[in-house]
């Protein structure tokens, strides 16, 4: 079988209506509720077939657990509500992902 030439490839990919984009970038960022995909030195294609946009991804794959964002406001209120300092309430919360009802039982429990 003859291997087509890149040049030859994307002409005819042209005429079928296919067109392709590369876009520059220097780290892709997949999130998802339990992990995060993170691709660097990526290579990124974007790809337009029949109105759709798609796109191609390669590169350097590594995952990890998404941070967890406590906000200001559940410190706040799990601060007022177990009687405990900023950095105890925001300590608390993170231990308990971010569950400011477990976090409150847990704190005022610990006083009784």
């Amino acid at each position: 079988m003859q291997r087509m030439n890149p040049k030859q490839m994307r002409k005819m990919m042209e005429r079928m209506g296919i067109q392709q984009e590369e876009i520059d970038a220097n780290i892709v960022l997949i999130k998802s509720d339990d992990k995060e995909i993170i691709i660097t030195n990526p290579r990124v294609v974007k790809v337009n077939m029949m109105g759709q946009d798609t796109f191609q991804i390669s590169g350097n794959i590594s995952e990890r657990a998404p941070e967890l964002e406590i906000d200001d406001a559940d410190v706040e209120t799990v601060m007022e509500q177990a009687q405990v300092d900023r950095e105890t309430a925001f300590n608390a919360l993170k231990h308990n992902q971010g569950d400011m009802a477990k976090t409150i039982l847990e704190l005022t429990s610990e006083e009784e």
